[in-house]
């Protein structure tokens, strides 16, 4: 077993152990504990090019991702670009694999040699792209974390959720003694709502709930104070009462730490209650980016009225879901294209030159942009079917607000389903 900076991993990938818990996932506390203790969110080397951008802020710069196989390299992502600023969520949405996990995980440089990575990464005006793997380390878990989407495989299974808290806060010097990380990780348990948290640090992985697991990982991931987070797939095989309260959970941290999210989902009521920005990605390229009200509400990009269309809302008769015709081009195909949308074969509004001229991100609005110009920057849509925007109040998965999901990936009904 080996860990890595602000989870743990299975070199083997052996998965937990049967559990003995017995399932339940009380709610989050809303009363977080006071913390002077905190420690200093920032933990980077000296940046090694000016700090062109709002201090704390996760910059991405036309990333892109190749993967080196034995026949043909396969360029997975290609030129995107983020800006996540501190105290607000940025949300990747898509369907699955179109790039949004790959792109997260070569932003914390979590590839080896097989994956060629370009662009730039900062953080604060730090490239992390120039840091040696050591100085890496010393950010990841520390001023960069990461909670991936599977709690389950990610804790390790052989060793009480209280040590793996110990392990992070020792690693990056944030407790000084052994007593105080133990300390620490009970305070930090509390703070993300787990009741009786001694107790619970003495636990393994196996002995919780999946909403626990969730919630304990996400605690590893807060331990050191970080400046931003990325969270793929947070509420994967989570039901929706459980992924509301999680939802809830990681307003409430941003709040109280003041750090920036990533967030990556295939879900449009998550993205709909947690995104101040939204970047929609399709085939390894983003085909549109704005504020999440406007991108949800009122789509500028085919591909994102499409998807907006496939969502299951009430009142929709039996066999009336409009569902996206055809299938996302293969990943080599996709990823040696050079010319043309990805998505033309798709779309009821391509034109000829949809398939020879590589679409641009332009503006289409205040801060909105999108990569189509043959619909002019809106796309109709038929009021009846679109999914609204859900509002600060009653979370996604109650009675007001049902949880949904897109067309292909239902919505998860209990613990251990596929999101």
């Amino acid at each position: 077993m080996t860990t890595t900076d602000s989870v743990t991993t299975s070199v083997s990938g052996a998965g937990p152990h049967p559990g003995t818990g017995d399932g339940t996932d009380p709610g989050v506390h809303h009363d977080l504990p006071d913390r002077p203790d905190r420690p200093s969110p920032m933990h980077l080397p000296a940046s090694r090019s000016g700090p062109d951008i709002a201090v704390g802020a996760l910059r991405i710069e036309d990333l892109t991702v190749t993967f080196k196989t034995k026949r043909t390299p396969i360029r997975a992502v290609r030129g995107v670009s983020l800006v996540v600023e501190p105290g607000r969520t940025v949300v990747l949405l898509g369907e699955s694999g179109s790039g949004k996990s790959v792109s997260a995980r070569a932003a914390l440089r979590l590839y080896g040699d097989r994956v060629e990575v370009g662009g730039a990464v900062s953080l604060a005006g730090t490239d992390l792209f120039a840091l040696s793997e050591a100085e890496m380390q010393s950010v990841r878990g520390r001023s960069l974390a990461f909670v991936p989407q599977d709690a389950g495989g990610s804790l390790d299974p052989l060793r009480r959720i209280g040590s793996q808290l110990v392990e992070v806060l020792r690693r990056h010097g944030v407790a000084e003694s052994r007593k105080a990380a133990r300390d620490r990780a009970a305070d930090l348990l509390a703070q993300v709502g787990i009741p009786d948290p001694r107790r619970v640090s003495r636990a393994y992985p196996h002995e919780l709930s999946g909403g626990m697991r969730q919630r304990a990982l996400i605690a590893i991931a807060i331990s050191c104070g970080p400046r931003a987070l990325i969270a793929d797939e947070p509420t994967t095989a989570l039901d929706v009462t459980i992924q509301a309260q999680v939802l809830d959970l990681f307003a409430r941290l941003q709040d109280d730490l003041g750090m920036g999210m990533l967030m990556v989902t295939h879900d449009v009521g998550v993205a709909s209650q947690v995104a101040d920005r939204v970047a929609v990605m399709y085939a390894g390229r983003l085909v549109e980016e704005g504020p999440g009200a406007a991108v949800l509400a009122d789509p500028a990009h085919p591909y994102t009225a499409a998807l907006l269309r496939a969502v299951p809302t009430p009142g929709i008769p039996r066999g009336g879901l409009q569902a996206i015709p055809g299938q996302p081009p293969p990943a080599g195909a996709a990823a040696d294209a050079t010319a043309g949308c990805a998505f033309a074969d798709r779309c009821s509004f391509a034109v000829g030159s949809c398939r020879s001229e590589p679409p641009e991100l332009a503006a289409v609005g205040i801060d909105h942009r999108a990569a189509c110009p043959v619909v002019g920057g809106r796309v109709p849509m038929d009021p009846p079917t679109r999914p609204a925007v859900a509002p600060a109040g009653p979370a996604v998965g109650s009675a007001a607000h049902p949880a949904v999901g897109l067309a292909g990936e239902p919505v998860v009904g209990s613990a251990g389903e596929a999101s």
